[in-house]
């Protein structure tokens, strides 16, 4: 797999250490542990992309529309929306993974 700790890839702006993998080692593991490595994988994702969704909502606070100041720009409110149902895509795999392993559990 190209994206697999074993291929290295060189430092990004927010991952300086070279990607997601060194980034957030310590909560993969944990995750990868307790869930599996796909629902470890998916359930650090969705953290990452919930720390994605509160800076750009950080940011709308700054950058709201001209036509009505109480919501953000046309842009952000399309990354928002973006990351919002990517969240959701990778919330119900992780949730199918749940339902499987537990049918798995019950009839062996």
């Amino acid at each position: 797999m190209a994206d697999s700790p074993a291929s290295p890839k060189p430092p990004t702006p927010l991952y300086r250490h070279g990607d997601v993998f060194h980034a957030r080692a310590p909560e993969l593991e944990r995750e990868e542990f307790m869930r599996g490595e796909a629902g470890g994988r998916l359930a650090v994702a969705l953290d990452v992309l919930t720390d994605a969704l509160i800076l750009v909502g950080q940011h709308g606070v700054y950058c709201a529309s001209e036509r009505n100041p109480a919501v953000p720009k046309m842009d952000l409110q399309a990354v928002l929306a973006g990351i919002g149902g990517a969240k959701d895509l990778i919330s119900s795999a992780l949730l199918k993974l749940n339902e499987d392993s537990e049918a798995r559990r019950r009839n062996p």
